[in-house]
């Protein structure tokens, strides 16, 4: 496709604009803008911008309002589907990963932006004393349930980035030469993104020579990569049955839980999710529920404030309660089945801050409030599709600390996620019956070493009179 041709594309699209400076590039820089134009797919994208807007754009941002969500048909979730964790599945669940049919799926494609880092989420260190980076603690996590399955057990861990974060991913991984895990069974693959575009749906500029500004198209990409990017033929040629699939930004997530894996396989489920109780009627956090009588995420901003404080007469819990950590399960049918109805998944709006090129001036432009829209899509959108749903309630300390803020904020930080494990780790020691000398004692237990409180019992009877990292049973027998 010619320079011509892409120019008559982009103006019957309403987007003549992106050729601005085509004639100040070079012979190279035009080419390969050129080759940026080629692939995006313009029919695509102009549908989902018009669908995601309801064919309307605002000419300012203050102007639009989300299409209203009808909340008549709110109900909470129904008692059978959804249960309290309990260690009476953790065989179950062990038993399929020592037949090799559980694997991992994590959503990594985010930025540390709000941390202050450029890097992948995953290469953050939380400040534990071993520095260990969010990718090491679950990767270690990964080991340790293999050593519990047997020595020929693999849970394969399948990595989705985004274009910003790719390269960047799959280089910190082999600079740690993938934390002790076999090369061959950690598999990247890349979501999709999408432009950005302004409040006229006008493609937005990134740099002259770069054609647009784009973003990666949210965790609910992850449908469509695992289409493009062969997954869902990897899970089958593999002879997975099921995956859990979660966010890289819980410091806390239990990898490849067998409990969760053994609840939901014992259930027949092809989709399944962990909750925690909400911890206030008006916690921001996404609540499962059914709508219209199909199981969904419902966002705190649709809840009013009654039904919000609506309690249980049987045991006094908010009927609300049940609050998203975005950890799911899903069979591999489910997963393939996605495949039928994928293009039918909505795009959500999402408001941002876009640096863009001024079409005037050439300048770039960093904008100090919301300018411009990115679409995304979220994972739990398809939970409307189960035909047999389950959800299992965590506890909240011991599965769900997020890194969402920079240090220092006090809420979903570094600390926050940090002191979780750290506390973790105290109460894991007191259950097998060893004690602190004093509070300010902080001990940290590898993951290689125990999964979820598992191989302490030598601490029975002992006290830790220092701070310390547990990495072995050595370590154990040495203290006193």
């Amino acid at each position: 496709m010619d320079y011509q041709t892409l120019l008559k594309e982009y103006t019957n699209a309403g987007q003549a604009h992106v050729f601005n400076f085509f004639d100040e590039l070079n012979e190279l820089e035009q080419d390969n803008f050129l080759q940026q134009l080629k692939q995006v797919n313009l029919k695509q994208v102009s549908f989902i911008i018009n669908q995601a807007m309801g064919h309307k754009l605002p000419h300012d941002i203050n102007e639009f309002e989300p299409t209203p969500q009808d909340i008549s048909d709110l109900e909470p979730l129904p008692e059978h589907v959804i249960d309290i964790s309990h260690p009476r599945w953790y065989s179950v669940g062990l038993d399929l990963i020592v037949k090799n049919q559980v694997a991992v799926i994590l959503m990594a494609g985010g930025q540390g932006t709000r941390l202050g880092s450029h890097d992948p989420k995953g290469c953050y260190d939380i400040g534990l004393p071993s520095h260990k980076s969010l990718f090491q603690l679950q990767a270690e996590r990964i080991q340790r349930l293999q050593v519990l399955a047997g020595k020929d057990a693999v849970i394969p861990w399948y990595i989705m980035t985004s274009g910003p974060t790719d390269t960047l991913t799959r280089n910190f991984f082999k600079q740690h030469d993938y934390f002790g895990l076999s090369e061959k069974n950690v598999l990247f693959f890349e979501q999709g993104v999408l432009p950005c575009f302004d409040l006229q749906g006008k493609f937005l500029l990134e740099e002259k020579g770069k054609v647009l500004a784009v973003a990666p198209d949210g965790n609910g990409g992850i449908y469509n990569a695992l289409y493009k990017e062969g997954i869902i033929q990897s899970l089958k040629e593999r002879g997975i049955l099921y995956s859990h699939c979660y966010c890289v930004d819980n410091s806390l997530t239990k990898v490849a839980d067998p409990i969760f894996i053994g609840y939901c396989a014992s259930r027949n489920t092809d989709v399944g999710i962990k909750v925690v109780p909400k911890s206030y009627p008006e916690e921001p956090v996404g609540v499962v529920a059914r709508r219209n009588g199909k199981y969904a995420v419902i966002e705190y901003s649709e809840i009013s404030k009654e039904l919000a404080n609506k309690r249980s007469e049987k045991d006094n819990s908010l009927i609300y309660g049940a609050a998203n950590i975005a950890n799911h399960f899903f069979s591999t049918e489910f997963l393939e089945r996605i495949g039928t109805f994928r293009d039918e998944l909505k795009y959500h709006v999402a408001h941002k801050k876009i640096p863009y090129i001024d079409l005037n001036t050439g300048e770039v432009v960093n904008p100090v409030k919301s300018n411009g829209i990115k679409l995304e899509r979220f994972v739990f959108d398809v939970l409307s599709h189960s035909q047999a749903f389950s959800v299992l309630q965590v506890d909240r300390e011991d599965e769900f600390a997020p890194l969402k803020n920079a240090s220092g904020s006090g809420v979903d930080c570094p600390e926050t996620s940090r002191d979780a494990i750290l506390n973790q780790a105290r109460r894991f020691i007191t259950l097998a019956g060893g004690r602190y000398l004093n509070d300010s004692i902080q001990v940290e237990i590898s993951p290689l070493l125990s999964y979820a409180g598992e191989n302490l019992d030598a601490l029975n009877g002992k006290t830790i009179k220092k701070s310390c990292i547990l990495n072995t049973l050595n370590d154990l027998c040495t203290l006193k």
